[in-house]
């Protein structure tokens, strides 16, 4: 499970339950977090070592899709400073990550054209230097539905839905969804960056219940979900077929604060609890 931020009743709600758990810290903290290594151990012993008895922490995701933004040169050196404060506190088993979009690409077709922009290939570079020299990957967060969405004219229902499709052929690889492409566009822009040894983890990938007829509805995002399990179960994309990628759907609750229409329902449950759909896993 992920969380964005760290609640101390969702973590208290944790304690116990064996759910791996990525923890998020929030945007606006990443600059204390960056400029004082005091400040990341404060964040690591509030919200992890006041935890850790009873919650399987797995990563610590700092920053969520701050690439580009103002928040940009920050990454890497609060990354650094929450790695060396969990260090300090023994639990090195945890993972430090940064969660990017698609926005960082310059370039996203084909996939093996796909590269970081000219004004994030720097920060990425960067970024990907630090990972992989602590062996931590990097969180991409992977929407065929925001793609499909800009452009339903140009790009086919079916293969944003993992449907059988007209495939799209890159050189020797063969694409049947749009989920791999983009996965695989990230994958080629991270080695031209430096990053080839970098792992992966789908930080987010889902399809929303309403807010946009006929593309959006309870049957679409059922099994959009479903049949992405059944593909990252089995798996990884064509560029690194044996490379299983931990994926996270989103989302666990339609968000009834944010602004009407599609935003407000990507989960799989109302804020009540009550579920939407069923998932088989």
């Amino acid at each position: 499970m992920r969380i964005y931020e760290p609640y101390p009743d969702v973590l208290t709600a944790l304690g116990g339950s064996g759910i791996t758990v990525a923890v998020g810290t929030r945007n606006e903290d990443l600059p204390s977090l960056a400029s004082d290594a005091n400040a990341a151990i404060a964040w690591v012993q509030n919200n992890i070592v006041a935890y850790k008895e009873s919650v399987n922490f797995g990563w610590i995701i700092v920053g969520n899709e701050v690439i580009p933004s103002q928040y940009s040169g920050c990454v890497s050196s609060a990354m650094a400073n929450v790695w060396n404060a969990l260090n300090s506190f023994g639990l090195s088993t945890v993972k430090v990550s940064t969660a990017i979009h698609g926005a960082t690409l310059g370039v996203s077709y084909p996939p093996s054209a796909g590269a970081f922009s000219e004004e994030t290939n720097g920060v990425m570079t960067t970024i990907l230097t630090w990972l992989s020299s602590t062996n931590n990957p990097l969180f991409v967060n992977v929407h065929p539905y925001w793609a499909f969405a800009s452009d339903p004219t140009k790009i086919p229902l079916d293969y944003a839905m993992f449907r059988p499709a007209q495939p799209v052929v890159d050189g020797d690889l063969t694409y049947n969804s749009l989920f791999e492409a983009m996965v695989d566009a990230i994958y080629s822009a991270m080695e031209k960056s430096g990053g080839s040894g970098v792992g992966l983890i789908v930080g987010e990938s889902g399809w929303p219940t309403s807010g946009n007829d006929p593309y959006t509805n309870v049957d679409n995002a059922k099994e959009y979900n479903q049949n992405l399990i059944n593909l990252v179960k089995i798996k990884g994309t064509p560029k690194k077929p044996n490379d299983i990628l931990d994926t996270f759907i989103f989302a666990m609750f339609n968000e009834d604060l944010k602004p009407a229409g599609v935003e407000q329902n990507w989960g799989l449950h109302y804020p009540d609890m009550t579920p939407i759909y069923p998932l088989t896993f």
